[in-house]
């Protein structure tokens, strides 16, 4: 295992210690608000803590994007891109599907992935050109080449509630051509999950690139796509995604690209 990708497994498993000791008594655990449906609990801050020492110690120099701390002002070509717990209002119900996120982009291109399950000690691990992994075992995307057959990950809008509407037309017209849909409410290991195959695609909008930094690469190194509801490659800037193997991907597409932020606004001539 690459150098890095092994800093970056060692902070993951420490954050996940973290969370897991949290889970065990949750009445205790302090929880404060962001913003509407938005929370951070003291085990987001603590295990975000344990990330950046471990990075800060073996890569004093390189910068951090961190979804709690924000961004270092350091000026590297690496980025390391953190989700200290995605999922934190599963883990403060007591529902386990949380994971922490880790990602090393070289100057914006994601290079190595760790996303971490601490409720089933599933590590998912990428490094560029390399392959995807789950607990050192090589993942693919799933085969399924029909989006008629075809189980999708999703996650609803729960910040902002202003796209609401457009969003469930949208999720109406995916139910209809899709076999089942699932919003399990961890972006970063729902995309770990189609990258092993477990669901056959994701799509979400008003997504940060903490969420999607790391299980974007884990998706193109098990042989899918990943891409802007157009199927183009921006969609980090974006904060929207869809993923899956090739042909589910362009499927997917189909469907998304009428609702997609980079559309023109309204009255415009189509290009």
């Amino acid at each position: 295992m690459h150098a890095m990708l092994n800093i970056a497994v060692k902070a993951a498993r420490r954050a996940g210690g973290i969370i897991n000791r949290g889970s065990l008594d949750l009445e205790r655990v302090q929880v404060s608000k962001k913003q509407h449906n938005d929370y951070v609990t003291e085990i987001d801050r603590a295990a975000e803590a344990a990330i950046i020492e471990t990075l800060n110690q073996a890569f004093p120099d390189h910068s951090i994007l961190a979804e709690e701390s924000g961004a270092t002002d350091r000026r590297s070509d690496y980025q390391w891109v953190i989700d200290p717990l995605d999922g934190t209002t599963n883990f403060i119900h007591g529902l386990p599907y949380y994971c922490v996120s880790i990602a090393l982009t070289n100057k914006g291109v994601t290079e190595h992935a760790v996303v971490y399950d601490p409720t089933r000690n599933d590590l998912f691990t990428a490094t560029r050109g390399a392959g995807a992994f789950l607990n050192e075992r090589r993942i693919r995307v799933a085969r399924r080449d029909r989006l008629t057959e075809g189980l999708l990950g999703t996650g609803f809008p729960y910040r902002e509630m202003k796209g609401l509407e457009q969003y469930l037309r949208l999720f109406g017209a995916m139910t209809q051509a899709c076999a089942g849909i699932r919003r399990p409410g961890a972006a970063a290991l729902d995309l770990a999950n189609v990258a092993a195959g477990r669901m056959d695609g994701f799509f979400e909008q008003g997504l940060k690139p903490w969420d999607v930094a790391a299980g974007s690469l884990l998706i193109t190194e098990a042989g899918g796509l990943v891409g802007n509801y157009k199927g183009d490659s921006d969609f980090m800037d974006l904060g929207e995604i869809v993923a899956g193997n090739p042909k589910i991907f362009a499927q997917m597409v189909a469907v998304l690209r009428g609702h997609s932020l980079a559309n023109p606004p309204a009255g415009d001539a189509p290009a």
